[in-house]
């Protein structure tokens, strides 16, 4: 029905108003029955002020937004009062979780006794190529005449000097020059002022080089007039890493030709592991056979091994050796995180500050300790060696003995492993303060011993790589025909283990089982040409026991 005008002229009549519009009422007598059905009070409020909108011409512009907010409240899924929080679980494995799990299994592991200890039956598998033995032949034949000296700066610690002193023994030997005795270099982390002789015997090792390689323990005072009896004005070659024994041959050969006297300064991992026979022989000669531990070293090395066999006399004498890493530089360097908290957080971040000032803080630099322990590079605790050892069928009185240096927050970190382990040593507790004074302080000296007893450990444990597990694999395959009797666990597997809240002592057990069925058939391997001979030294250091014909080390001689 239409309104007259006062004028007596009709006009159109104007658009009802939208919010009269039948279509309308009828939403709103829904929205009615829907606020008495008990709605909450953020409801009735967003229906009031719908309401109001409604009332304006401006609804239209706010249409899209009135449309979503009103589903959200018809379905229930938006809240005025409560922010919705989404809490994302970590990845599997990334986080420290081994102290909660060996607190759940601890009770399981002690009460079990369903197998033998495996220190009696772990290297009883039975290897189809056989065992090998040491065939590294030495010289018979006289010397050449030398072409010049070959002076070599070895930087690094105990093991990484030995990689040091092996190849610079190839190289000479390789270039028919005259090695002079490696000068070991001082590190500000390893803080040893030790010399050659100091840790190797060095008249066994120039005597058993003496038919193959030249070694002096200086060089004569004519040459050194030349450079002024100064070593730094001799010419410095730095080597590449990995280089191969041609880029010697083609280009430090010449120069020793003219000068005579030349010099590697740093060396260490400066000649490539794949070789020809001649050089690889050299290797094995100079690792295998004329490095020896100087006589104070081995006598002490020796003892604490024969102490280590009468506290394992209840197995048999056979003890087993566990290489743990876990010393704060460790710690730190590895960026990984335990339980320590905020105190653990502040105390490494402190010592990465001064160890590696400014390596880990550079800009661009992003830390990631969950991916890092995923990918297994995170150094095994104590809990968890314990707990491997133990799920590996290791018993409660399997002799221990632990070479590592000083253990991070040991009070607390150690607790766990010596309860898994009671019967566990290391050279402080096996030796005297009489015994070891002449030792401390000097870090390669004290690597050296832990060295020696873990040689002639039944089984060798390594948790975290580097280059003492490096040669002591190789070392160990040397005395042992050819297979390692160590144990190398899969990290990666491990974390996943570990981070496992609901798994049982059995089904633990079983994983770790095959972990060390793994590592026993891995324990005979040939190298592969980009290997270290240091660690695989079958077939260019050994050859079959069942073979008489030594044909691969005649044809390197």
């Amino acid at each position: 029905m239409h309104r007259l005008p006062s004028s007596g002229h009709s006009t159109p009549s104007s658009p009802q108003s939208p919010v009269r519009s039948p279509r309308l009422r009828q939403g709103r007598s829904k929205a009615g029955k829907l606020s008495s059905g008990g709605n909450s009070l953020a409801q009735r409020l967003s229906l009031m002020l719908l309401s109001v909108l409604l009332r304006r011409q401006g609804v239209f512009l706010f249409a899209p937004l009135i449309y979503i907010s009103g589903m959200l409240l018809y379905m229930g899924t938006a809240s005025f009062d409560v922010v919705p929080i989404i809490r994302h679980r970590p990845a599997p494995g990334s986080v420290y979780r081994s102290p909660q799990l060996y607190a759940n299994l601890r009770r399981d592991m002690d009460s079990d006794n369903s197998s033998t200890d495996a220190i009696f039956t772990i290297w009883k598998s039975p290897y189809r190529g056989g065992e090998w033995k040491p065939c590294v032949n030495r010289s018979s034949e006289e010397l050449p005449e030398s072409i010049g000296y070959i002076y070599v700066d070895a930087n690094g610690g105990l093991n990484q000097q030995r990689t040091s002193i092996c190849n610079a023994v190839a190289v000479a030997g390789y270039l028919n020059a005259t090695l002079v005795i490696p000068n070991f270099h001082y590190h500000s982390i390893w803080k040893d002022h030790s010399k050659f002789r100091d840790i190797y015997d060095e008249e066994y090792f120039i005597d058993t080089l003496k038919n193959d390689v030249r070694v002096v323990d200086k060089i004569p005072e004519f040459l050194m007039e030349r450079f002024g009896s100064n070593m730094t004005n001799v010419h410095n070659f730095r080597i590449k890493a990995w280089s191969s024994i041609q880029y010697y041959r083609d280009v430090v050969l010449p120069k020793l030709l003219e000068e005579k006297v030349i010099r590697f300064s740093p060396y260490a991992n400066r000649l490539s592991f794949d070789a020809p026979p001649v050089v690889q022989r050299l290797r094995c000669l100079a690792n295998y056979e004329a490095l020896r531990f100087s006589r104070p070293i081995l006598t002490i090395g020796e003892s604490l091994v024969e102490r280590m066999r009468k506290h394992s006399a209840i197995n048999g004498g056979k003890y087993v050796s566990v290489h743990l890493r876990f010393e704060e530089d460790m710690v730190a360097f590895s960026c990984c995180v335990f339980d320590g908290g905020r105190p653990e957080e502040q105390n490494m971040s402190a010592a990465r500050e001064r160890g590696w000032r400014g390596k880990f803080t550079k800009a661009g630099r992003v830390i990631r300790p969950g991916a890092i322990r995923i990918n297994g590079k995170c150094p095994l605790s104590p809990t968890e060696v314990g707990l491997m050892l133990r799920g590996m069928g290791f018993t409660k009185n399997t002799s221990i003995f632990l070479a590592s240096g000083k253990i991070y927050n040991a009070e607390k970190t150690m607790a766990p492993l010596l309860q898994m382990f009671p019967n566990l040593h290391t050279k402080e507790t096996l030796a005297s303060e009489e015994e070891l004074a002449q030792f401390k302080g000097y870090s390669s000296r004290m690597a050296a011993i832990d060295y020696t007893v873990c040689l002639h450990s039944e089984v060798f444990v390594t948790t975290q790589g580097g280059n003492f597990p490096h040669f002591l694999l190789g070392h160990r395959r040397y005395l042992y025909g050819g297979h390692a009797k160590t144990i190398k666990p899969d990290k990666r597997k491990l974390v996943l283990q570990f981070d496992n809240p609901n798994i049982g002592w059995k089904s633990l057990k079983r994983q770790l089982l095959n972990m060390r069925s793994h590592s026993d058939s891995k324990g005979v391997e040939l190298k592969r040409p980009s290997d270290s001979i240091y660690s695989f030294p079958c077939p260019d250091c050994m050859c079959r026991a069942n073979k008489t014909d030594n044909s691969k080390s005649k044809s390197a001689a």
